[in-house]
């Protein structure tokens, strides 16, 4: 919800002038704490008197300075007939609660960053999966060295990668996604390529116990330009399941994100091509997603329309030589809102949506989504990828159309609150292979960061 209620008000204080005479804005508070720069608290001209500005930049000697901070988040959602009344608990309500302080050590060209996690579950029915639940553990830990115009990073760290519709931190549920690995990032002018080489973290109920996955693993290359990113990704997955075949999977991904802004216009259109193999069969998959929005700044409230298309392959003959099957690999966790029960796998799904400013802390963004299979051989599946309905003797295409209203108040530059309200109709899809029964879904949200 945050990345659609961003406010100017997010920022841990207001900006200063510097000696030279330019303007310094503090990085605004995001999920990637770990990106964040507070090294311009050490002219005293960049500093406000705000309190936080002392956990921010801590000197500890003429060479070295730590900075600090914590979020702490407390989240309900509501569920009424969840996965249209085919979910083990279809009515369950449940309260996540999560905090996660961090520190970070500069001191010369290295740099060390620990974020541990506390993420606690009530109410989950049946029981409280990973991702709602893993009690005590590390969430980040790793060390980063500057060699001229390269870093490189080594230890358990959070990627996100452009507009997170492949790899992304997994924000939304309670238990965020690490990876154990390396990377280096290398930067000239405006352009940053990212190799990396990584494991994905597999969170386990208790606590010390998330680990590497010893069946997954990512590496590949990200090139960051201005309007422009292009990149591979390659994946295997040692004990992959599509439909009711299982073996290993290896996927290559090329993918280019077109972005900008001109006036009140802002888009981002991206486009991903798989190759690899699977359990004996080629793997040629494929996605286009387009976001298109203009901002009417004169107008009362000052709303801003956006319209999302996107279109994701499907499998067309179960079975066969070929797997047509997009893997969206390792994406954003509530992908096509604050409700989003399946996953950018098969399917074609047109997003009008609008944000409206009512006050200056104060937001309100409304959305509608429809939905259709893009093959008719090929089901219907949840974000991690999991298949959630078998295509079976179905003929029809459309899975449903859904609403959601969602209003965001940024308290003070340190809490916000925010609530939203979502229902998903089934389609004939659906009422072709199950329950067919509305989702509906309230979600409550208090987030202090600092």
């Amino acid at each position: 919800m945050r990345s659609l209620l961003l406010l100017p008000a997010l920022i841990a204080a207001g900006p200063a002038l510097a000696q030279s005479g330019e303007p310094w804005q503090p990085p605004t508070l995001t999920n990637s704490r770990f990106d964040e720069d507070w090294s311009k608290l050490a002219d005293p001209a960049n500093r406000s008197g705000r309190w936080t500005e002392d956990l921010k930049y801590i000197p500890i000697d003429d060479n070295a300075w730590l900075s600090t901070g914590v979020e702490v988040r407390a989240r309900m959602e509501s569920f009424g007939d969840n996965l249209w009344g085919g979910a083990q608990a279809p009515d369950d309500a449940y309260l996540w609660l999560r905090t996660t302080p961090y520190i970070d050590l500069h001191t010369g060209g290295l740099r060390a960053f620990v974020q541990p996690i506390a993420a606690y579950a009530a109410g989950v029915a049946p029981s409280a999966s990973p991702v709602d639940q893993s009690r005590v553990d590390l969430l980040q830990g790793f060390v980063e060295v500057e060699v001229g115009p390269v870093t490189l990073r080594g230890g358990r760290q959070m990627l996100s990668l452009g507009t997170e519709r492949l790899v992304g931190t997994r924000y939304g549920p309670n238990v965020p996604l690490a990876f154990d690995g390396v990377r280096a990032d290398i930067r000239s002018g405006g352009v940053t390529i990212s190799a990396f080489a990584a494991k994905p973290v597999q969170a386990r109920p208790g606590s010390f116990d998330d680990r590497s996955s010893t069946t997954r693993s990512l590496w590949g290359a990200y090139a960051a330009m201005p309007g422009l990113d292009l990149y591979y990704l390659g994946y295997r997955n040692g004990a992959a399941r599509f439909g009711s075949v299982e073996g290993a999977e290896k996927r290559h991904s090329l993918g280019a994100r077109s972005h900008g802004a001109s006036g009140d216009w802002r888009w981002n259109v991206e486009g991903v091509v798989q190759v690899g193999s699977f359990a004996g069969q080629r793997i040629r998959a494929w996605t286009l997603a387009t976001e298109i929005s203009r901002g009417f700044p004169e107008l009362p409230l000052s709303p801003r329309v956006t319209m999302r298309f996107n279109m994701v392959s499907g499998d067309r003959k179960p079975g066969g030589r070929r797997l047509g099957t997009f893997n969206a690999l390792f994406p954003k966790g509530k992908y096509f809102g604050e409700l989003s029960p399946i996953g950018p796998t098969n399917i074609i799904n047109i997003h009008p949506g609008a944000t409206f400013v009512l006050r200056d802390t104060l937001s309100l963004s409304v959305a509608a989504m429809a939905y259709w299979r893009y093959s008719k051989g090929d089901g219907v599946y949840d974000i991690p990828g999991n298949m959630i309905r078998a295509p079976g003797n179905a003929t029809a295409r459309f899975i449903g159309g859904e609403a959601e209203a969602a209003v965001g108040w940024q308290v003070s530059p340190e809490l916000e609150l925010s609530t939203s309200l979502s229902a998903f109709a089934p389609g004939a899809f659906i009422r072709q292979t199950g329950p067919a029964r509305t989702i509906t879904m309230v979600g409550l949200e208090a987030n202090y960061r600092i």
